[in-house]
């Protein structure tokens, strides 16, 4: 573009000629003077677009924010059966027992009291007998149900104690079994299993055919998710207890492990969420969400913001990253747009991607945390299953969902196993153990199979030609070429 020479450019200053090359210099630092302005404007007057579609985006993002309901996270999970969700209800009033000081007074007993019978509960430990190591619990012999139960209680607020637990963890701190997990909570753990390991090798011994059951809740949950995968690590410690007979049951969850172990166990710990619990569903560290407690809708808000603009894939990646432990639970009672509770539907399944990522924005997100409101509408949800139960099905029948439940967990489980491997989660394998919690005789049968495939097909290995291999490994194309198949 050819620069237009200013009239403003004397030729002449006094007595002295002006030369050529300063007048082409002034002229080009005048043309870019007059460029740079022109650019400045460009860019101010491209502002408000930039406003403009800064906008949109922030629009964009809070419609899909609002939109995501609980539902979305569990819309493609089956529906758990009621002998699988049983025990839910009953392993939370055992919770709320650790709460009490007297269970032959009780203060606080839910409607129709906690279940439990004070002459089979064999010790109750509290913060002075723990010393701050571990939470409040009590060790139940629940002869009714044949279980062995050690429950746990959630975090108390005043507790400085407990707050010690949740702060000792940094990401990627502490490696367990290929995984990594929460160091305060398998630290607590650790110390509950030291303390509590004489008695709980009696008992499985005098009673073999009794299932050993840790429960919890929040920080409690943490607790047994963690002494579960010890036990099964230290089992001869135990008597050499069978996988099959230790389970756990994580009431309103902390994310606690790494992928790879969360989908490992899930034969083994099952988590129970209700709703919109925001708790399963943050990414955040247990550390920073009860420092900033007191500014938690702040701190959910802007870790929303950030998981939404991290790719899923990026997450999955992360060997460090925690996600909620085992089988999941949930219970669903409300509608998007819509006011009140409907009847609970409880929906189950070991989810591999899209496994609570997402924060819900509601005004429950806290309340359905509460161990009061888990028991009450998981009694609900049970309530219903039974009595649908009784009025559709026979005892018949109902022997055969059981069984469709067990065969049903263990392709769950193995599923997500496989997908965990396909997905390139760090450190997933298949572990060589069957699906013990649910499916005993599925492990029977599957072991036969297994074994009369294998001998099957040695046998026709002898008696097979190469010809009858060829045509088996080989096909014929078009042209009439012998080419390897697919």
């Amino acid at each position: 573009m050819p620069v237009r020479k200013a009239n403003f450019m004397p030729d002449n200053v006094g007595k002295y000629a002006v030369p050529d090359a300063v007048k082409e210099c002034f002229f080009v630092v005048s043309a870019s003077v007059v460029d740079g302005r022109s650019v400045t404007m460009s860019i101010i007057c491209g502002l408000p677009l930039v406003e403009c579609v800064y906008c949109l985006a922030c629009v964009r993002w809070a419609w899909k924010r609002c939109l995501h309901t609980a539902g979305h996270d569990s819309e493609t999970w089956g529906f758990a059966a009621t002998q699988e969700f049983e025990p839910v209800p009953r392993l939370c009033r055992y919770i709320l027992a650790v709460y009490e000081d007297d269970l032959r007074n009780p203060l606080w007993a839910p409607p129709g009291g906690y279940g439990i019978n004070p002459d089979w509960l064999l010790l109750r430990k509290t913060y002075k007998d723990t010393r701050g190591r571990a939470p409040p619990y009590i060790l139940y012999l629940d002869h009714d149900h044949a279980d062995i139960v050690l429950a746990i209680r959630g975090l108390n607020l005043a507790r400085e104690s407990d707050y010690a637990v949740l702060l000792d963890n940094k990401l990627g701190k502490r490696k367990f079994d290929g995984g990594y997990v929460h160091n305060g909570l398998l630290k607590a753990a650790g110390w509950v299993m030291d303390a509590e390991c004489e008695i709980l090798r009696e008992l499985v011994e005098k009673y073999p055919n009794y299932t050993l059951t840790f429960a919890g809740h929040s920080l409690g949950s943490g607790v047994a998710a963690a002494l579960s995968m010890v036990v099964v690590q230290n089992r001869d410690r135990l008597g050499n207890i069978e996988r099959k007979r230790v389970r756990c049951y994580a009431i309103a969850p902390a994310r606690c492990m790494s992928l790879n172990l969360a989908v490992r166990y899930a034969d083994v710990i099952n988590s129970v969420v209700l709703q919109d619990d925001f708790l399963p569903r943050t990414a955040t560290p247990l550390e920073d969400i009860f420092k900033s407690l007191f500014c938690l809708p702040c701190l959910l808000c802007l870790r929303c913001m950030r998981d939404t603009c991290i790719p899923e894939e990026k997450m999955l990646k992360d060997p460090r990253r925690l996600y909620a432990p085992g089988r999941l639970y949930h219970i669903v009672e409300r509608k998007p747009f819509r006011l009140g509770r409907f009847p609970p539907v409880v929906r189950t399944a070991v989810p591999v991607d899209g496994r609570f990522e997402h924060i819900v924005l509601s005004c429950n997100a806290t309340s359905d945390h509460a161990i009061i409101w888990i028991e009450k509408e998981a009694q609900r949800a049970l309530d219903l299953m039974m009595e649908k139960d009784n009025t559709m099905e026979v005892p018949a029948k109902q022997i055969m969902q059981r069984q469709k439940t067990m065969t049903r967990h263990g392709q769950e489980y193995k599923a997500a196993l496989q997908r965990a491997k396909t997905l390139d989660i760090p450190h997933a394998f298949t572990p060589p153990s069957e699906y013990g919690t649910f499916d005993e005789e599925g492990e029977e049968s599957s072991r036969s199979e297994a074994e009369s495939s294998v001998s099957s097909t040695n046998r026709s290995t002898v008696n097979e030609s190469w010809d009858v291999l060829i045509e088996r490994l080989f096909d014929k194309d078009e042209h009439g070429h012998m080419v390897l198949k697919r």
